[in-house]
């Protein structure tokens, strides 16, 4: 049985496959470098008068919005603040977006911090303009049905790369799971990336949201749908990780390192959004749905796992990385190679004091985790190996304490 439904997940691959290179993917105009957050009021101003912003409470306390506001006041724009993003914004928390941004009668929205405000404005966009669906009714692909309001994203961490996917995670508190939303209407039409508003960030989320574009990168590469697009973004996304992510830890004021880093987050970003992801993200999505896991720190603890398991059946692509990231020289074999970008990257994560576990996985959940992986990943995520449920809870026991 097993073996014919690998069959059938491998002919859905393909048919992804097919997909991804006949659909035009849509890709937001992009105003990068310092103090760039000056110039988005200029862009919008052609387009919306009134706009919903997108926030959560702790960035509209650290003030890293009042360079926007300024901007907004002096192109006569109009703006709204929406900020109880939570840290996984749930069906609750889009909603009540959408009442405020019904309530004051918006026409465009402004997503301002990390994957959560932007996922989260995504989503509120897609119920404004699709209020016939429910946002369970929009998980899976290409469910929403039309295009959302103008969408302007300013990403303040280096990591989800959502500034530039289709892609958008909802929390369900209910069922407690996440919806994966995936539409070419969730795409921003403009990505604002400007590092001084990311100098601030904390050492610790700098790491995990750094690892988190990194394991993008990864699973788009090593996935099977890849094109010579993808690749390309992803290998770029690779080097400029190693390169930069350390430096911007250790010194958070590094305003090139940080540059570097919102610009790997974006190629990361425009890799996995078309090449998609696997067994690191079906995993990771269920640490954030059942324990609250952040997602970036849920992402680095596991990839490394998964890279072990599927090293045989990516030799290869890991060896190239390797090359990239200057952890090895190509003259070295394919096998010495892969198992050197797989210990540099737990040494990555060792020296940036990310866990090498999970302490919040209970033994009790572990069949219902099992459940949940396999559900995501197939076939929706064309992974290089499949992964059975015995190995899966191997894994999974390799993450607990």
């Amino acid at each position: 049985m097993w073996f014919i439904q690998r069959i059938v997940y491998r002919l859905w691959h393909y048919a992804l496959w097919i997909v991804t290179r006949i659909i035009p993917f849509p890709k937001p105009e992009l105003i990068k470098g310092a103090g760039s957050i000056a110039k988005l009021a200029i862009e919008i101003k052609t387009k919306s008068s009134k706009v919903l912003i997108v926030t959560d409470k702790s960035l509209m306390s650290l003030g890293l919005l009042n360079g926007l506001f300024d901007s907004l006041k002096a192109q006569k724009i109009e703006y709204i603040v929406f900020d109880e993003v939570q840290p996984n914004p749930s069906i609750e928390n889009v909603e009540a977006g959408v009442v405020v941004y019904k309530q004051h009668q918006c026409d465009g929205i402004i997503a301002f911090g990390g994957g959560s405000p932007i996922d989260c404005a995504k989503i509120i966009g897609a119920r404004i303009t699709n209020s016939f669906l429910s946002i369970r009714h929009m998980a899976g692909l290409f469910r929403v049905r039309f295009k959302l309001p103008p969408l302007y994203c300013v990403p303040t961490t280096a990591g989800t790369g959502s500034e530039t996917t289709i892609v958008s995670v909802i929390s369900d508190k209910q069922a407690h799971k996440k919806l994966i939303i995936t539409d070419i209407n969730l795409t921003p039409i403009i990505a604002v990336l400007d590092p001084e508003l990311m100098m601030g960030l904390p050492p610790h989320i700098t790491a995990a949201t750094g690892v988190d574009a990194l394991t993008h990168s990864i699973e788009a590469y090593i996935g099977i749908i890849g094109t010579q697009y993808t690749n390309q973004c992803a290998e770029d996304a690779t080097r400029l990780i190693f390169q930069n992510l350390e430096k911007a830890y250790s010194n958070g004021k590094n305003i090139t390192a940080r540059d570097n880093m919102a610009v790997a987050s974006f190629y990361a970003g425009s890799a996995f959004t078309r090449a998609y992801v696997g067994y690191v993200h079906a995993i990771a999505h269920n640490m954030g749905a059942l324990y609250d896991v952040p997602h970036g720190l849920a992402n680095a603890i596991i990839l490394p796992h998964i890279l072990e398991f599927c090293r045989d059946a990516v030799e290869p692509k890991l060896a190239r990385l390797c090359v990239i990231a200057e952890l090895g020289d190509a003259s070295e074999s394919d096998t010495v190679l892969s198992d050197k970008f797989i210990e540099g990257i737990k040494q990555l994560n060792k020296r940036m004091n990310i866990a090498t576990v999970i302490p919040e996985i209970k033994e009790a959940d572990i069949p219902e985790i099992i459940d949940r992986v396999m559900k995501e990943s197939h076939p929706g995520y064309p992974i290089p190996k499949f992964m059975d449920r015995k190995q899966c809870e191997v894994i999974l026991r390799n993450l607990m304490p």
